[in-house]
């Protein structure tokens, strides 16, 4: 089963809200939300988060655990492109 664009809003929100995430990983991980959550249409806001989130998930100071749930919510991103 795909996942929606809310589930998708969920499992990023659950990462802006971890503390042990850089504060700029996490600004760049709440703008991406902010988009998802929005109103736009449905590729173009799918297009803007992965946008945001790529340019993030090569941070040299991501914990290696919000790397793997990055890198799932790209995946789970880019099924819905």
């Amino acid at each position: 089963m795909a996942m929606e664009v809310k589930d998708i809003s969920n499992m990023v929100e659950t990462l802006v809200n971890d503390s042990t995430i850089p504060k700029n990983i996490r600004k760049a991980l709440l703008e991406a939300k902010t988009r998802l959550d929005s109103g736009e249409d449905k590729g173009v806001k799918v297009s803007a988060a992965i946008y945001l989130i790529e340019s993030i998930s090569d941070d040299i100071n991501m914990p290696s655990h919000a790397r793997t749930q990055i890198w799932a919510i790209m995946s789970a991103l880019e099924s819905l492109a």
